[in-house]
């Protein structure tokens, strides 16, 4: 099961990942994403693991971003992969066969990609708008992107899950899904709120009541 919310951890001086994941966890979130960018193999081997303790302690799934080699020695429930990352067939020899496997997607023809890779159990498809979590940002999706995107993946049959990711706000989330996105990914959004726990908490109820509007 692919959850509607994708909370992703970000370096933050003042905050671990994984206190970060405690505070998002507490409000509810059980999809974690561990996106580290600057760290040694060893200190993010580390902070894996760190954040996999939180992630069992509240029964939440643990996606390890972009290094494969990190989710297999761990064993986490997911792997997460980027435009730039290694491909998804190549990682699924480095992770096994049951491990969820998540690829960024910025246009239709991406999508297509890691459908025809068969490896791929949802897309993050993105961005919405800009953000300064990401470097390198692909082209902005835009909501009119998302609708004309998924309704042409949809008419040629495919129904892998899709979140949306990139710069999104919780007002954005009822249009999201109306446009037919499974859920949206998030961390700033958390990550630099005064209260985390309280955040994710509302947003997962307003996507319930998108799902259940639907």
């Amino acid at each position: 099961m692919i959850s509607r919310l994708h909370y992703i951890t970000q370096d933050l001086a003042h905050i671990p990942h994984w206190e970060q994941a405690q505070r998002a966890c507490e409000g509810g979130a059980d999809w974690v994403q561990l996106r580290v960018k600057t760290q040694e193999e060893s200190q993010w081997l580390e902070t894996a693991l760190r954040t996999q303790e939180v992630c069992k302690s509240f029964g939440a799934k643990l996606i390890v971003n972009d290094n494969s080699h990190i989710a297999a020695k761990i064993q986490s429930e997911g792997l997460h992969l980027g435009k730039q990352d290694m491909s998804p067939l190549e990682a699924r020899q480095i992770v096994g066969e049951k491990m969820i496997i998540g690829g960024t997607a910025n246009t239709l023809q991406d999508m297509l990609k890691h459908v025809a890779s068969g490896t791929v159990q949802y897309i993050g498809l993105g961005p919405l708008r800009f953000t300064d979590t990401k470097k390198n940002l692909s082209p902005i999706v835009g909501l009119e992107g998302y609708k004309r995107i998924l309704t042409q993946f949809r008419t040629l049959g495919h129904n892998l899950p899709v979140v949306g990711i990139g710069g999104v706000k919780a007002d954005d989330i009822e249009d999201l899904l109306a446009a037919g996105l499974h859920g949206v990914a998030v961390s700033s959004l958390i990550n630099i709120a005064e209260n985390p726990s309280a955040v994710t908490q509302e947003l997962l109820g307003m996507l319930n009541l998108a799902v259940s509007a639907k």
